[in-house]
């Protein structure tokens, strides 16, 4: 009897077949990162009705970023450069150690790197939320007070997640083709532990 008990308490912490698999395909979406952009803030105006992009990947910024800060030094906001951003210098080793502790997590196949695994994911997106954040804040209310066009009382920042009105410019920030990507990762590891959790109440 005691050892089908044990047999059953190690069952429970180990992962299904399926489980390991979707987890490995879970990491692996995540090489994406390395090759597409992950964010993107657009910018429409009626000189500009095609619009303004920028695009921010694991390590650059890319699109009409000369554009796009030329206009925002008239109002007094910095010029925008990749050194702005001290976390291009590890991104890409964040994103690593979250694709190697995933496919750790399908290899060893326990459920507790599965519970860890997620957590991290929610903890790095809400990390990368709040540093967006703070640099917007910044950027946005940091502002030069001899620049060309200065309104007292206003802000720039951007917005975080959707869209906002900064003077005559609609502007929109939000996930771009990485960035779904992530998401879909993420969502399949959760889907994961959801299925693996209902796999345990079934066993109980």
């Amino acid at each position: 009897m005691a050892a089908r008990v044990n047999l059953s308490d190690k069952d429970m912490k180990t992962l299904n077949k399926l489980s390991r698999v979707l987890m490995a395909v879970s990491a692996l979406l995540m090489v994406s990162a390395y090759f597409v952009p992950l964010w993107q803030i657009l910018m429409w105006a009626p000189q500009y009705p095609e619009g303004l992009a920028m695009k921010i990947w694991i390590n650059n910024i890319t699109g009409d970023v000369k554009i796009i800060s030329a206009l925002n030094h008239y109002i007094g906001m910095k010029h925008i450069e990749v050194s702005m951003f001290p976390e291009f210098g590890y991104m890409v080793y964040i994103v690593g150690f979250l694709i190697a502790f995933g496919l750790a997590t399908a290899a060893i196949g326990k459920r507790v790197l599965l519970w860890s695994f997620v957590l991290l994911l929610f903890a790095t997106g809400i990390a990368a939320l709040v540093d967006f954040y703070l640099w917007g804040y910044d950027y946005g209310h940091n502002l030069d007070p001899s620049a060309a066009i200065n309104i007292p009382g206003m802000s720039y920042q951007p917005p975080l997640i959707g869209t906002k009105q900064l003077l005559n410019f609609t502007a929109f920030s939000g996930p771009d083709v990485g960035g779904w990507i992530f998401m879909v990762s993420a969502l399949m590891a959760v889907g994961t532990l959801g299925y693996e959790l209902y796999l345990n109440k079934k066993k109980i």
